[in-house]
């Protein structure tokens, strides 16, 4: 039997056996996707290097297997997912690499696309594909615990595959996301990392930087900014809220595009900032008039 029948599905499922590697708010979201949808996988295989994270998933019961050795928890499968911090991948494709079965898929979660592939790719084998993918999807909340399977219906799922990447393996990666309730795209990973700066890494970045500025305040006002928070200071904080591993990870490794993004959000608020100064109305007017327009948009896509 060649590599590729034994690497073969059963006809009833879209994979033989799928192996999530990172068992955080992404990671069990997935793994619950697969064990409610038995059509995506015979078998859904967890690794976690975790002792506590391991434990957990086998007692919700969101897997037919947990391993604590990723050695053995990508081999034979024929879809490995890597839902580690993207600061972990370089090492973890590094060990797992000469493990990946033949005419397998290798794919990942990050919010950042470029440095996944300049990470990864060097340990990818012939024969297996690398579709790198980015559900755009979360919440402030981590752990297995803190997964649903509902997380990524309506949400956008974009991939990134390399150019030359095979298009039958794309397709089937993208058959599984659309199961889960996504909406695929696909997408340059420059593109996608300039994109997800302006739309996901600077609002990050802002929060963390409006909340860092109310807990230096003196701690009189701090106590009465948590205790009278409205509605937009407690946005922020349930954004800012989110795993600093991750995001210390998606920072440093889409600085260009961050950096580029907070150049021209500084060059705006400064121009907001002189408009206030010298009473300008009409052009405070403008902009809260375009910005309206464009949270409107967001919930006519049903992305709010």
């Amino acid at each position: 039997m060649s590599a590729a029948e034994m690497n073969a599905p059963p006809a009833a499922t879209l994979y033989n056996r799928v192996c999530v590697i990172g068992l955080g708010l992404i990671g069990s979201s997935l793994l619950r996707c697969l064990m409610n949808d038995r059509g995506l996988a015979a078998e859904v295989v967890a690794c976690d290097r975790s002792d506590a994270v391991r434990a957990r998933v086998a007692e919700l019961g969101i897997a037919d297997r947990v391993e604590a050795d990723a050695t053995l928890a990508v081999a034979g499968a024929d879809l490995v997912v890597l839902c580690t911090p993207v600061g972990a991948y370089a090492d973890v494709a590094a060990l797992i690499g000469p493990h990946l079965a033949p005419g397998s898929t290798l794919s990942d979660v990050g919010s950042v696309k470029q440095a996944v592939v300049r990470d990864v790719s060097p340990h990818v084998p012939d024969g297996v594909h690398f579709v790198p993918g980015h559900p755009l999807a979360g919440t402030e909340h981590s752990g297995p615990d803190a997964g649903f399977k509902e997380l990524f219906r309506g949400r956008w799922l974009i991939l990134t595959p390399p150019p030359g990447t095979d298009a039958g393996a794309v397709d089937r990666l993208g058959r599984l996301w659309a199961a889960c309730g996504s909406q695929i795209e696909v997408m340059d990973p420059s593109h996608h990392d300039q994109v997800l700066a302006i739309t996901s890494h600077l609002p990050h970045l802002i929060a963390y930087t409006i909340v860092g500025t109310a807990t230096d305040l003196e701690e009189t006002t701090k106590s009465e900014v948590i205790r009278f928070s409205a509605s937009g200071f407690r946005d922020f904080t349930r954004i800012a809220a989110s795993d600093p591993v991750m995001w210390r990870d998606i920072f440093l490794n889409n600085r260009e595009a961050v950096l580029e993004m907070i150049q021209r959000f500084t060059e705006d608020l400064t121009a907001l900032q002189r408009a206030i100064r010298w009473g300008e109305g009409d052009k405070l007017l403008d902009l809260f008039t375009r910005t309206r327009a464009i949270r409107r948009s967001i919930i006519d896509a049903k992305q709010a």
